[in-house]
């Protein structure tokens, strides 16, 4: 999450790219990128529009957005994202053509002030300052006070802690989301990673839904009204980087589901697996292919995955 946001000079993924094309239609994209800048081109054959690229969002591992800005000073954003499982460009999720109207359109989508905030305040830290986006004082990436709040207080209150020889600042010096209660936990996180009301008013259908980890965990039938062992930081740890081993995930299983059957108890009430005792994500939590994003997702539908099912709405 460090490194979720960044200048589009600084990007490691065009400067190991230093010319991407793709093609639709009748037009023709390509970002071509030096020492110094990476220009973004579309042409229809007969006319050719040119934007030099300022923002990179995304780490890369499933894909990576950009933003540049006109005369005007407005943000747009390019019709086209890298994708690491294609190693090049394709259309931008949910911005995809059959056929655009003119070179304009099919180059890029303007953004609005509102929603230039909403991305940059998940993709940055302290973007917007009094209701005011600052874009040139912000934070790149998610760094502590993203999720912590402001920080004075904080430093204040645990250096007067120390001169007075105490070990615990003053109480609520510094916001802390390992005290919500579990519903209030994975809303959170899913300010940025879409809410379960957030995926049900998007109108989001399908296997797209599995971007929005939270709805899909709130749609496994053991979240019940809410779990503190079933919550996304009871899984992911966010000053880590994210574990990608399923075995890494055991013990998060074990909390609820005992290991033998007969060995229930007041706090592990849920049953044993029949079939393994190791490895359990893989199983209960599948990968699901998104098609916009050319990647594939892990399912946090906590359930029993049945061969030849359909996908669980």
């Amino acid at each position: 999450m460090a490194q979720n946001a960044m200048h589009a000079g600084d990007s490691e993924i065009l400067h190991s790219h230093p010319e991407i094309k793709f093609a639709a239609g009748n037009y023709r994209y390509e970002i071509q990128t030096d020492a110094q800048h990476s220009a973004y081109k579309v042409t229809d054959g007969g006319h050719t529009s040119v934007a030099t690229l300022l923002w990179a969002f995304g780490v890369g591992r499933a894909a990576q957005s950009y933003l540049f800005k006109k005369d005007d000073g407005n943000f747009y954003e390019a019709r086209v994202t890298y994708f690491d499982t294609l190693k090049t460009v394709s259309f931008t999720p949910a911005r995809a053509l059959t056929s655009a109207k003119d070179l304009e359109e099919a180059m890029y989508r303007p953004v609005g002030a509102a929603e230039i905030s909403r991305c940059f305040g998940c993709h940055t830290t302290a973007s917007t300052i009094g209701e005011q986006f600052d874009e040139k004082n912000l934070i790149l990436g998610v760094s502590c006070e993203a999720c912590h709040g402001g920080g004075a207080r904080h430093v204040a209150s645990a250096q007067a802690s120390a001169l007075a020889g105490m070990t615990d600042e003053a109480p609520g010096a510094i916001f802390n989301p390992a005290r919500l209660g579990p519903a209030d936990s994975v809303d959170f996180c899913g300010a940025c990673h879409s809410t379960w009301w957030d995926t049900k008013l998007s109108g989001m259908k399908g296997v797209t839904t599995t971007r929005s980890q939270p709805y899909r965990l709130e749609e496994s039938k053991c979240w019940g009204k809410g779990d503190a062992r079933l919550t996304c930081m009871a899984c992911h740890d966010p000053h880590q980087q994210l574990q990608t081993e399923a075995s890494a995930y055991d013990a998060v299983c074990f909390s609820c589901h005992v290991k033998s059957r007969g060995e229930k108890t007041a706090d592990h009430l849920a049953p044993a697996c029949p079939a393994n005792r190791k490895n359990c994500v893989s199983c209960h939590m599948e990968k699901v292919y998104v098609p916009e994003m050319h990647y594939k997702f892990t399912d946090h539908r906590i359930r029993i995955v049945r061969a030849n099912e359909g996908f669980p709405e």
